[in-house]
């Protein structure tokens, strides 16, 4: 038996990614998941990333209340950083008051009202194939209306990677918040999504809520995500059950519908409008 455990203690080791710790604090902890690319794990569960180029670092989204961020940033890059939000909720811009700019979609500015979030920095709006050039590294902004209507996913094609917040979840996606999204805008991003991966050999998606899946997601969880958004415009999704946390800004009765690694929830009232 203690030999049978042994060998299945190899097997894990061998197929989980090694992840090395850096950095840990009270807030958070911060891992390096590939060269130059970490994962900072807040106590609350949300997720921000650092990439590092030879000239210039990102730090994707701010995570909700972490006390000096920008401090704890520069202890693993000291390269001049640009600060982006995949979108505009509290638990990927809740520090950006640590830093004196950051970059954003414009379609979720009705967000920066709602959210309340206090800044007085400098926002630049970003669209649709705008680049960050850090070097060696170029990150490509790709827009993912759905969960909000400025959702973006970071593509680093060298690297065969995305980052997409929450624009496809973390195994679950949010589609009851408001200002709500027709189902059918969502399905085109997963669909468009789907084909920047195929024709781009993008293989992997690093999610906005890291902690909760302690790995990078594949293909094969668009497609599911895609195929489950079909089903519901078109009528014929498994059956959906009541989904039980209610949010301020969200719909008071909304519903789960899950199939194969994918689950939406929704706003049976706002479907497809």
């Amino acid at each position: 038996m203690k030999k049978l455990f042994l060998v299945f203690i190899l097997i894990l080791s061998i197929c989980l990614p090694a992840i090395s710790q850096v950095f840990k604090n009270d807030d958070l902890t911060i891992s390096e998941l590939e060269e130059k690319v970490w994962v900072i794990e807040t106590s609350d569960q949300t997720t921000m990333y650092i990439i590092e180029g030879n000239d210039r670092s990102m730090l994707i989204d701010a995570g909700t209340k972490c006390a000096d961020l920008d401090k704890v940033v520069k202890k693993i890059t000291d390269k001049p950083l640009d600060v982006v939000l995949t979108h505009f909720h509290p638990d990927h811009a809740g520090n950006i008051a640590y830093f004196n700019k950051i970059y954003m979609h414009q379609a979720d500015s009705a967000l920066l009202r709602m959210m309340n979030i206090p800044y007085n920095g400098e926002i630049e709006y970003i669209n649709e194939g705008d680049v960050f050039d850090l070097g060696d590294k170029k990150i490509e902004v790709i827009h993912t209306p759905g969960h909000t209507p400025g959702s973006i996913v970071l593509i680093d094609r060298e690297a065969g990677s995305c980052y997409t917040g929450d624009a496809f979840g973390s195994g679950m996606v949010w589609m009851q918040l408001e200002p709500h999204l027709p189902i059918t805008v969502y399905l085109e991003s997963c669909k468009k999504m789907e084909k920047i991966m195929e024709e781009q050999q993008i293989k992997k998606i690093y999610c906005g809520h890291y902690p909760h899946v302690k790995k990078a997601f594949d293909k094969s969880y668009l497609t599911d995500m895609k195929i489950l958004a079909e089903s519901l415009v078109n009528g014929n999704a498994p059956e959906a059950k009541k989904f039980e946390m209610i949010l301020p800004i969200g719909a008071q009765n909304p519903m789960i519908v899950t199939q194969g690694q994918a689950s939406i929830v929704y706003d049976p009232e706002h479907i497809l409008d």
